[in-house]
């Protein structure tokens, strides 16, 4: 018997008056996530120093609520332009990678694209897990754009 698990990804744009180096700076240190995502992310660490520091690869952030927290590890960084990074703790989500793309405009403003993917790891719930994931990287997105913007 063969399970066949999907694949699903979710994609939210959004613009933002703030440059790109502010919108890189809240997104790459993950001990920082705190001071912008909460009350959802009430706790933001950094578990390992990625090259460079604090952020880039390598680097390993916990994000959540205690004492419910996840490991999130940078995969690739580009200063000020693009944050990819894995999920590296159990959930029903398996290989979930997030990547966050920053693009300044001609006006001084910046296009934020962050994009997210993911196999279901029991087959059948990826479209929930696809939901809450799409609603919860909208509301990421509006609590970082407006912290970058104040």
């Amino acid at each position: 018997m063969v399970i066949s698990r999907q694949t699903y990804a979710v994609e939210v744009t959004a613009s933002s008056r703030a440059d790109a180096a502010t919108i890189f700076a809240l997104v790459a240190d993950g001990a920082r996530w705190s001071e912008w995502a909460g009350p959802v992310i009430a706790h933001s660490s950094l578990e390992r120093l990625g090259d460079p520091a604090p952020g880039g690869v390598g680097g390993v952030r916990l994000l959540g609520r205690k004492p419910v927290l996840v490991r999130e590890e940078t995969l690739e960084y580009e200063q000020d332009r693009r944050h990819v990074y894995a999920l590296r703790t159990p959930s029903p989500m398996k290989d979930y990678q997030g990547e966050i793309t920053l693009t300044p405009r001609e006006d001084g403003g910046t296009e934020v694209v962050w994009r997210a993917s993911f196999t279901e790891l029991v087959p059948g719930t990826g479209p929930i897990l696809r939901f809450g994931l799409n609603k919860g990287i909208k509301m990421l997105s509006r609590k970082l754009i407006s912290a970058a913007q104040r």
